[in-house]
């Protein structure tokens, strides 16, 4: 095998071997923000539960007495 031969697959290579890199980072910065787009999602969701669990926990008390 002749060393421009050589030469030019050990390009090519390392040419494929950045672009998985390239794709790998990518991938790892795009999950990244989808578990922050989840985790705020969480908090939202946490929110909403705790107002709606304050509004019913104050339905029942009026409920349970009337005169308040």
């Amino acid at each position: 095998m002749s060393i421009t031969r050589l030469t030019l697959l050990l390009v090519a290579l390392f040419s494929l071997t950045g672009c998985g890199a390239g794709e790998t980072a990518a991938t790892a910065t795009l999950q990244a923000k989808q578990a922050e787009q989840a985790r705020q999602q969480e908090a939202q969701l946490r929110q909403q539960i705790e107002q709606a669990n304050a509004l019913n926990n104050q339905r029942l008390q009026q409920q349970a007495d009337p005169d308040q």
